[in-house]
């Protein structure tokens, strides 16, 4: 006997102002064979890609900083968030997606990416996969001040730092996002600084 079938996928869509939230309410075949029926809600907002930007030579990091409306609603109290440089995926294309964003959010043109793996981020709730990537930068591939497109409403601020400290804000708690924080463990872990 197969467990983890579904079937009588029923949807009813709750919201698409952004992207979709929707009510899925489904039968799903237990371990023990009987079917129990199941309601979740599902939130597809799109694909994304996130880099980190770093540097062997200065041994730094480049992040952002912007506000996050939903982690301040949940208590972080500026709403400020210090995060590698992401987006939605565009055209399903996440070399492409991450390439503009980078020059978009921090202001430089890269000459080489890695993709290092790809997660679903919050798969208890959200459809998202992120893809993953290293990318190195030297102060030469600097072409303008970055901090995202003015339509886009997006206000960000780009930190360089140093590599360890990065590593030390994970562990004090001001750097709090998740994909960041991957990022920077899959960097010590590889020893790519």
């Amino acid at each position: 006997m197969k467990y983890g079938e579904v079937k009588n996928i029923r949807e009813e869509l709750l919201s698409n102002n952004w992207h979709w939230l929707k009510k899925v309410s489904f039968d799903y075949r237990r371990e023990d064979g009987s079917w129990e029926a199941q309601v979740r809600e599902v939130y597809d907002r799109g694909n994304g890609a996130v880099v980190l930007l770093y540097n062997t030579e200065a041994k730094s990091v480049v992040l952002t900083r912007q506000f996050r409306m939903p982690t301040y609603y949940n208590g972080n109290p500026d709403g400020m968030m210090v995060e590698a440089c992401a987006g939605i995926l565009e055209d399903e294309n996440p070399e492409k997606t991450i390439i503009k964003e980078i020059e978009e959010e921090t202001g430089y043109r890269i000459t080489q990416l890695e993709k290092v793996l790809e997660s679903y981020m919050s798969p208890g709730s959200v459809t998202e996969i992120l893809h993953f990537y290293l990318a190195p930068y030297t102060a030469a591939m600097k072409v303008h001040e970055g901090g995202g497109v003015e339509d886009e409403t997006e206000n960000i601020e780009v930190l360089e730092m140093p590599f360890q400290q990065a590593l030390d804000w994970v562990a004090d708690g001001q750097i709090k996002d998740a994909k960041t924080i991957l990022l920077l463990q899959y960097a010590a872990l590889h020893k790519i600084m």
